[in-house]
């Protein structure tokens, strides 16, 4: 039994694996982000963050503002789809720590059309969490999760397809916190009979709404399947409509309705011109309800760079018009299924855009004249106008039927090119049936005319309570399958003290080689894929090329599996780690033994950020433990640097090289010790260089006592010199 995780250790999947058929949920139910008013996170004020975590990962430049780590007020999404919730689990785990508190796994577009629930834990058509044992391990996964870092996190899924009803009980059952439900999806991209979605979708709605789950809708697919998506626009508005107010005849509050907001555009047009309005008169016609804001994935190619960029533009219209759930599509979205690491790069995108635009609004605000209140107004009356014809035509069902959705023309314009649907046709036409006089279903929450007899307080009490109300009452089913199962997916990457690269499940063996080749495309092409081949890559595939100029060069990406022995984890040399003094202890031994330090970025050589934060007593440098810092500035030669150690009698030269062409780092290395031994001084000097490409290993083996590369302190600096001259022990491991 885990009764709660340790941050050094990985996720244990076999201990998540057992007693499953005694798991319970802990609590139903969405959770909001808990507000933060006081605002005061390290030395600054915000003002739209949420409670800070108790455990999280930073920022990477968070390493300049003392590892601070604020939390945005919108729920942020990751989203999921590897196939295989045993390795989902650890994703989700990295996705937590870095902010994400709604972890919502997509099923695959197969499972629409079953028409029961799937048992045990099968790769393919159910190989993402939907079937109860994987559901059920995944909320008891995130249960630990939240207590390790500190926050609730919502766990999401689709209550969709043929099947929809069944899955909304089970995900009630089992403590999911929030789905997509919206039967329109099941008819324009599911092809399931209208009136058997509609039937399905009230008794599905009903049941979330007993679990207290949030909604959210589907009108953002338009987007990505209609051939011009920022002419649906009003048709997105309309959608939104039909579901939400749908939503709430059947008995949903109407704070746990969210609408899936998509910006219908990306640059090169002129997105801004399409997307704000959009958003605005969002929020305009639909301000009782929660915001869903999604990127757009209609127009994500293969680069990674230009879906972060969309992604960004995204969320500053997000923080513009204010949004309650963040969604973030990974920026491999149009390339692969998403990796790990892209799942965090996307959570974090969100995350530093969020915090970098706190306040925002306080200071900019959108325009209530000109042409943004003009557009805005246009798509609404567009809307309006949509439904009324539907109306005209007949309704709803009609107007699927003749083809009125997902039509690329902006309404009122149609270029005949929507989906069309038939009344009498798609899975399982014709299986509604009408309750019977005397129909009673023993259940709580129960959509529709229900008999229950006048001695009942509640229908259940007929059957001594129903599942809903008493969680032992479910009959639970393990695995069904001998060889599709989870067990024999995790015996066949069992661990056995190698290492291996995976960026989608475990012990894939995936990497990701970046070329630049000075060729044509389809040269370039051929090349690269015969490069991974040389490399000893398996299944090679270019995942991503993009022109630099047409004879000059193409940028390249592939994958492929590694092919080489598998590295040992009790065979590597594991690097030491410098211990640091404490702060009183080098400022004690400094008073009593003063320390001169000489520092120059060397060479020709203009850098000098990185030094000064090693110097400077502002940034936390060597001066703050009272050492005194002689600095001659940048493009400094060696040999001014060795002369003014020796007029000043300095115990140390800090030699900062940043420009690493043709060696260069090295060679300024290498003449620095070779200038102090020539002059006879090298025994009496602390030699220290450091750079972004230098690292300890480098440094020694080209004469210096020590390297300090990326990431490196002051505080580590100071201690390295002060250890020297102590004589202490400079390589102690942590």
């Amino acid at each position: 039994m885990i009764e709660k995780l340790d941050e050094n250790k990985k996720l244990n999947i076999e201990e998540i694996l057992k007693d499953l058929d005694k798991y319970e949920p802990k609590w139903r139910g969405w959770h909001w982000r808990e507000p933060y008013p006081e605002g005061k996170v390290g030395e600054f004020i915000y003002r739209e963050i949420s409670k800070p975590l108790k455990k999280s990962q930073p920022l990477p430049a968070a390493r300049s503002f003392e590892n601070i780590d604020p939390q945005p007020k919108a729920v942020i999404t990751t989203e999921i789809a590897s196939g295989r919730f045993e390795d989902d689990l650890r994703r989700m785990r990295m996705a937590a720590w870095h902010g994400a508190d709604h972890l919502m796994v997509i099923r695959t577009a197969g499972q629409s059309h079953i028409d029961g629930l799937i048992e045990g834990t099968p790769e393919g058509i159910g190989g993402i969490p939907i079937t109860r044992k994987e559901v059920r391990a995944t909320r008891k996964a995130i249960d630990l999760i939240e207590e390790e870092v500190g926050r609730k996190i919502n766990f999401h899924s689709y209550v969709s397809g043929v099947a929809g009803p069944d899955i909304a009980v089970m995900f009630a059952e089992e403590g999911v916190n929030g789905a997509h439900q919206d039967p329109q999806y099941n008819i324009l991209y599911r092809n399931i009979n209208m009136f058997r979605s509609f039937v399905d979708a009230a008794v599905a709605k009903k049941i979330m709404a007993w679990a207290g789950m949030l909604q959210i809708d589907g009108a953002h697919n338009a987007n990505a399947t209609a051939m011009k998506g920022y002419n649906v626009m009003p048709e997105l508005m309309v959608q939104h409509a039909i579901n939400a107010k749908f939503s709430e005849m059947v008995g949903m509050k109407s704070e746990n309705i969210s609408l899936s907001t998509v910006p219908p555009t990306s640059a090169p047009a002129p997105c801004m011109r399409y997307d704000l309005p959009y958003a605005v008169a969002l929020r305009d016609l639909f301000d009782k309800y929660k915001m869903r804001a999604q990127m757009n994935t209609r127009y994500v190619e293969s680069c990674e760079r230009e879906a972060t960029v969309s992604h960004t533009l995204n969320l500053l219209i997000s923080e513009l018009t204010s949004v309650d759930i963040q969604s973030t599509i990974t920026p491999d979205e149009g390339r692969n299924v998403p990796w790990h690491y892209n799942n965090i790069h996307a959570v974090n995108t969100t995350k530093q855009s969020f915090i970098a635009m706190d306040g925002l609004k306080d200071m900019v605000e959108i325009k209530k004249t000109g042409p943004l209140p003009k557009k805005v107004r246009e798509i609404k009356e567009r809307a309006v106008l949509f439904l009324e014809e539907i109306i005209k035509a007949g309704g709803y069902f009609k107007a699927v039927d003749v083809g009125f959705f997902v039509d690329s023309g902006l309404y009122p314009e149609r270029n005949g090119d929507g989906i069309a649907r038939k009344m009498e046709g798609g899975d399982a036409v014709g299986t509604i049936l009408k309750r019977e006089k005397d129909y009673f279903a023993p259940v709580c929450a129960h959509f529709g005319y229900n008999n229950v007899p006048k001695q009942y307080d509640k229908p259940c009490d007929a059957i001594n309570k129903c599942t809903l109300c008493d969680h032992s009452k479910i009959k639970y089913i393990d695995e069904l399958d001998e060889n599709d199962n989870v067990f024999k997916r995790m015996e066949d990457v069992k661990e056995d003290g190698t290492v291996v690269p995976e960026v989608q499940w475990s012990k894939d063996g995936y990497v990701k080689v970046t070329l630049c080749l000075p060729e044509n495309e389809q040269i370039s092409e051929a090349a690269a894929l015969e490069i991974g081949k040389r490399m000893n890559l398996k299944e090679v595939e270019v995942i991503h090329k993009q022109i630099l100029q047409k004879a000059e060069g193409t940028l390249i990406e592939i994958k492929g599996i590694s092919n080489f022995e598998p590295v040992k984890r009790d065979e590597l040399v594991l690097p030491k780690r410098r211990k640091t003094l404490s702060e009183d202890v080098m400022r004690s031994y400094v008073k009593e033994h003063p320390i001169k330090v000489v520092a120059a970025t060397v060479g020709e050589d203009e850098h000098s950020v990185g030094l000064r934060e090693v110097i400077d007593i502002k940034h936390g440098g060597v001066e703050k433990f009272g050492m005194e810092v002689i600095y001659l500035g940048t493009s400094c030669p060696v040999e001014k640097l060795v002369e003014a150690a020796i007029e000043s009698n300095s115990k140390a030269i800090l030699c900062s090289t940043i420009i690493t062409h043709n060696e260069v780092h090295i060679k300024n290395m290498e003449k620095l010790n070779d200038l102090c031994v020539e002059k006879g001084i090298r025994n009496k000097l602390i030699l220290v260089s450091g750079g972004t490409q230098i690292t300890d290993h480098i440094a020694k083996d080209h004469g210096m006592d020590a390297g300090f590369g990326r990431g490196s302190s002051g505080t580590d600096v100071a201690s390295f010199i002060i250890k020297k001259l102590m004589g202490a022990d400079t390589t102690e491991e942590k």
